[in-house]
């Protein structure tokens, strides 16, 4: 299984008091991720709506390993997991400049229509361009 890596750096303001990276900021770096990866494959909120359908976050869990600090380069690596149900899960490391993990996480994302009906199959469309990304993504 391949990862599609995007890099972020700790701003200042996503520092707290004891000097590491607040835990909040590792859900949005984990998206900023996500929303990468799928934006290649024409599955980005906006993209998904153009079709008719929401994707909202239904699970998320994230586990820190250590801390990030202030300027350092985070390497977040995104990946997903295959689903038989109109759902995506993504997998997701967040590793510092020396290669060691700082955080892991995972987040599922359920597929519903305009009205909010949770759809248990994907239209054809979206099917397609999961089946691009899991093709890319070697899963």
């Amino acid at each position: 299984m391949k990862y599609h890596e995007t890099r972020v750096r700790v701003r200042f303001n996503e520092v707290d008091s004891y000097q590491v990276a607040w835990h909040g900021h590792y859900v949005a770096w984990m998206e900023i991720g996500r929303n990468n990866l799928v934006g290649m494959f024409e599955l980005d909120a906006d993209q998904v709506a153009e079709d008719g359908f929401m994707a909202p976050v239904v699970s998320l869990e994230m586990k820190y390993k250590r801390p990030s600090r202030f300027n350092e380069e985070l390497r977040v690596m995104t990946s997903v997991r295959r689903t038989e149900t109109a759902t995506l899960e993504f997998l997701c490391r967040i590793v510092g400049p020396d290669g060691v993990e700082r955080a892991t996480g995972r987040a599922v994302l359920a597929l519903i229509d305009r009205s909010g009906v949770l759809q248990y199959s994907a239209p054809p469309l979206i099917m397609e361009r999961i089946g691009r990304m899991l093709a890319y993504l070697e899963v």
